[in-house]
């Protein structure tokens, strides 16, 4: 891997944390969701039109239905978030769900993009799964209430990384779209399909903005800039090598959590988060 491609990823991974950790603090739902994407239009739209006008881009039906189709996976996997910090733990969701795309991401790039893993790798994908069944409490869990939720949304937010990551592989490494207008094409995206959804619940779109600004504006901003420098590290790295790097914010996460959320089981969480971290950077370096 690239140093220019491990420093970039490294700081999209604090930035991802920061920007998540916000996201929590506001206990927002869809509304938010719109909001904060709304801002990011507003905020990059300078960027992206500096872009349009440098690369004299033309986009035809596919490049549109591809960036179609990242805007509805990273819609469902922002809603799938803020619902799933409403009803559990930012320490526990946040690491499952980080540390199982990759895992998934790295498997699925095997077979359809032909990225492979040496024996290292494969002993970090098993630290990953060790790791969750930390998080999670191991067999107890069975015996707790009101986790299996919490556990089942990380479960379905790391299968939609790992499903928009591939994709999004793909459209910057196989087809010309910058990433930057990859990424402003999806928040657009988001933006027109989430509408209808702001419009039947305007009053609540209304009372979120006015408590939650500084949350509202803090993540429009970071959002999209730690995504576009993921974005950039893979037009010529394998994804199974940037994911597992970017997954760096799981231990971050997990102390946030600890400490500005006071959630419980602090120290097995960010036992098991370092273990994660393991495996991941094992990925990285296979």
């Amino acid at each position: 891997m690239a140093t220019w491609a491990l420093i970039i990823v490294v700081i999209s991974a604090v930035i991802h944390a920061m920007w998540n950790f916000l996201a929590k603090k506001s206990s927002g739902g869809t509304a938010f969701v719109w909001l904060y994407m709304v801002v990011s239009a507003v905020i990059y739209s300078p960027l992206a039109a500096v872009i349009i006008v440098l690369s004299d881009m033309k986009f035809g039906w596919l490049e549109l239905t591809l960036i179609l189709a990242s805007a509805v996976l990273h819609m469902l996997y922002a809603v799938a978030l803020q619902k799933g910090y409403r009803v559990g733990d930012f320490s526990l969701i946040y690491p499952i769900a980080r540390g199982i795309g990759p895992m998934l991401i790295a498997i699925s790039a095997f077979f359809l993009l032909g990225e492979e893993l040496n024996r290292v790798g494969q002993i970090g994908i098993l630290l990953i799964i060790f790791s969750v069944f930390i998080f999670t409490g191991g067999l107890r869990i069975l015996q707790e209430k009101n986790v299996l939720p919490a556990i089942l949304y990380g479960l379905l937010i790391g299968c939609i990384i790992a499903s928009y990551s591939l994709l999004d592989k793909y459209i910057v490494s196989v087809t010309v779209i910058h990433p930057i207008l990859l990424s402003y094409g999806s928040i657009l995206g988001q933006v027109l399909l989430l509408i209808p959804f702001a419009k039947k619940h305007w009053q609540e779109v209304r009372q979120d903005w006015k408590q939650l600004k500084l949350e509202t504006i803090g993540v429009g901003f970071l959002n999209p800039l730690a995504y576009i420098l993921i974005l950039m590290a893979m037009v010529t790295t394998p994804v199974s090598y940037v994911s597992p790097v970017r997954e760096l914010s799981i231990l971050i996460g997990a102390v946030l959590g600890v400490v500005f959320f006071n959630e419980n089981f602090g120290r097995r969480r960010i036992i098991a988060a370092a273990i994660m971290v393991i495996g991941v950077i094992a990925i990285a370096i296979s």
